[in-house]
Formats: C-alpha cells, sequence, structure tokens
C-alpha cells in the first residue's frame, strides 16, 4: 500500500485501491440521488421519497466514517510523531462540521 500523506499542500496520496474504493461509493451515493430526482420527477409518495434520502443519508455518513478513519490512522498519526499538535484543533474543527 502505498505512502498517505497529508502535506502543506492539504493533499493526500491515497493508493490505488483506496481511491477506487472511495470512488466506487461515491458512484454509488451518485445513482441513489439520480433516483431521488428522478422520483420527484414521477410525483412519488413523499414518505418513499424520504425513505430513500435516508438511504443517501446513511450511505454518506458511511464514506464518511471511512475517510475519517483513514484521516485518524495516517495523516492525524503522522502529524502527531512529527510534533504537529494543530492536526487535533483542525480534527475538531472538521468533526464539528460533520455534526451538525
Amino acid at each position: 500500500m502505498e505512502k498517505q500523506v497529508c502535506c502543506h499542500a492539504k493533499t493526500t496520496e491515497r493508493s490505488e485501491e483506496e481511491r477506487k474504493k472511495l470512488i466506487h461509493r461515491l458512484n454509488r451515493i451518485e445513482g441513489q440521488i439520480r433516483g431521488i430526482r428522478g422520483m420527484v420527477e414521477k410525483d412519488a409518495y413523499c414518505a418513499d421519497i424520504l425513505t430513500q434520502c435516508a438511504a443517501v443519508s446513511a450511505a454518506l455518513s458511511a464514506f464518511n466514517k471511512d475517510l475519517i478513519a483513514n484521516h485518524l490512522r495516517h495523516c492525524v498519526a503522522r502529524d502527531l510523531r512529527e510534533g504537529k499538535d494543530g492536526v487535533i484543533d483542525e480534527l475538531v474543527d472538521t468533526l464539528q462540521k460533520l455534526m451538525k
């Protein structure tokens, strides 16, 4: 597996496997969103649309959990080892945004 890096330019190098996994999840979420749009266009029942919206929300949460776990294991851990304690404040800010 390639080294994952969060550098000063705020980028992360991901392995091809990790990139494919994330893109696959996003493609599925995108498909779900298109399905919801189609339901609205066809005047589907509100409760049915809301059920699909809940599924999209759960899929996006799962995506975020994977991304956070990867960030903690690689970027945050590395920065802490290098004495860059500011990564903690950045992580707290990010988590607060996700928990709104």
